[in-house]
């Protein structure tokens, strides 16, 4: 039997389960640097599943202004591990360098992939009546409303068509494109 029968399986569960914790620390980060309410179920929830290894962390680690670099240092850590321990599966060692290259990386790319789809989907539920999706509407107005105020600043007066969400957009798949193939290029030269 082939040793990628359960690789792939394994490797999937551990992806996913890293992924999704990662998220919700990354959250929990923004909504925190935009001061978004935290009385929000939504937030709550975040909360309730980040703080327990946060707590530890704030230990050691203080906060700088009002980054909280707790959240910053446990996600570049699972980051790691996800990343090491899925190398290690398939069969492939990577340096610590490179490794940690590759954790911001892809941290990077999954902030870019965050904010994208709060753009998108607050252009999206624009559309419809807003007091059924209040509680998802007000996170997404704090987590997207300060790069989409720099982006209406950018564009010119016309007359109350708001172009910025297009503009954040582009600005983020550019973003992707320009800054994570030089990350991901050097990771591989430092591996």
């Amino acid at each position: 039997m082939d040793m990628n029968y359960f690789t792939n399986p394994i490797e999937l569960i551990l992806n996913t389960l890293f992924s999704l914790y990662i998220g919700a620390v990354m959250l929990r980060f923004l909504l925190q640097w935009v001061r978004a309410d935290f009385r929000n179920p939504i937030s709550k929830f975040l909360i309730m599943i980040t703080h327990p290894p946060l707590k530890i962390l704030r230990r050691f680690i203080p906060t700088i202004g009002n980054i909280d670099t707790a959240s910053l240092v446990l996600m570049l850590a699972l980051q790691i591990l996800s990343t090491g321990g899925i190398a290690l599966l398939q069969g492939d060692f990577l340096n610590i360098g490179g490794l940690i290259l590759i954790a911001f990386a892809q941290l990077l790319a999954l902030l870019l992939n965050v904010m994208f789809y709060a753009v998108f989907a607050r252009a999206l539920l624009s559309w419809f009546q807003q007091s059924s999706f209040n509680d998802i509407s007000m996170l997404l107005y704090s987590l997207t409303e300060p790069m989409l105020r720099v982006c209406r600043g950018m564009l010119p007066n016309l007359g109350g068509l708001d172009l910025s969400i297009i503009l954040a957009i582009l600005g983020l798949q550019l973003a992707e494109m320009l800054i994570l193939p030089p990350l991901y290029q050097l990771a591989s030269l430092i591996s």
